[in-house]
């Protein structure tokens, strides 16, 4: 016969044994109840992401009725990690770490929403006005800058753009330069450490709008064609009515109010609109045709 003493003894060791089981089978990426993480690829400094995701934030906060947490990340690898690990729940991606991430997620990212411009996106190449660099081809035996590897308008699309022209940055280039940002990519080029670049259009002409950029001495000379770029993604195993909602809250947001302009202002929008992941097939393509992914 087992004691009172005995008996008590075997039911505490059972529930320390079930409450340690319990702690292995639940996943690492759990998080706190009615909290939405969010994170965007670090294509500008620190300081101009909180500014630009502050109000979306606190917007999505109010109209979700949830706690949401931005959460930086250091690199655009960092943050194709960060949803693949589900360590956040909604991601600003590119439309090349959108499609880095499907392959590493096994197909379980979904992209909800994109701005009106991706749709129609560009980049373009800057230099000197000095530099005597008018086309494509006067960039053979130069020093050229892109931004992050990662980057879709400040990598990819520009590398697979020059390599239709018959130019292959890795052998015609005297350097190739990764800046990491957009920023700092424009900043290369003023201060002459490379002697051309290429970047994100919409960055470039809010430099030129902010006048944070002399273009009597540094301005574009090349622009490409168009093709998809970044998008607002979730992972697959995000519960479907909390999907639909902050879809909804996406393309809800309207120039027509103050929080609409402030915010779609600051992420150089007209608005959001629906999107679908057979837009970024052809990014895909452009990545493997330029040994971008294996």
């Amino acid at each position: 016969m087992i004691s009172f003493s005995a008996s008590r003894t075997l039911r505490a060791l059972a529930t320390v044994a079930f409450a340690a089981m319990a702690s292995l089978a639940a996943p690492s990426h759990a998080q706190a109840p009615g909290v939405l993480r969010v994170t965007t690829i670090p294509e500008e400094a620190a300081t101009e992401q909180a500014r630009k995701f502050g109000p979306i934030v606190r917007y999505l906060e109010r109209v979700l009725g949830m706690k949401v947490e931005f959460t930086p990340v250091n690199d655009y690898p960092a943050a194709v990690e960060a949803l693949v690990n589900r360590q956040v729940d909604l991601v600003w991606f590119g439309g090349f770490t959108h499609v880095q991430a499907q392959i590493r997620s096994g197909g379980k990212v979904v992209p909800i929403a994109q701005r009106e411009e991706d749709a129609q996106f560009r980049s373009v190449f800057i230099t000197q006005a000095d530099s005597g660099i008018k086309t494509l081809a006067d960039l053979k035996g130069k020093q050229v800058s892109f931004g992050s590897q990662s980057s879709t308008s400040g990598h990819l699309m520009p590398r697979s753009f020059l390599l239709q022209a018959g130019i292959d940055p890795d052998k015609d280039f005297r350097r190739v330069a990764y800046s990491g940002a957009h920023d700092a990519t424009i900043a290369s080029v003023v201060s002459g450490r490379v002697d051309a670049a290429a970047l994100d259009i919409t960055v470039w002409r809010r430099f030129v709008e902010e006048k944070k950029v002399d273009t009597g001495k540094v301005n574009v000379f090349f622009t490409t064609p168009p093709f998809f770029n970044y998008n607002w993604s979730v992972h697959a195993d995000m519960p479907a009515a909390l999907r639909e909602r902050i879809t909804k809250a996406l393309l809800e947001l309207s120039m027509d109010t103050p929080e609409g302009r402030e915010i779609l202002t600051l992420n150089r929008a007209t608005r959001y609109i629906p999107t679908r992941a057979d837009n970024y097939r052809g990014l895909e393509t452009a990545a493997r045709s330029a040994g971008l992914i294996k």
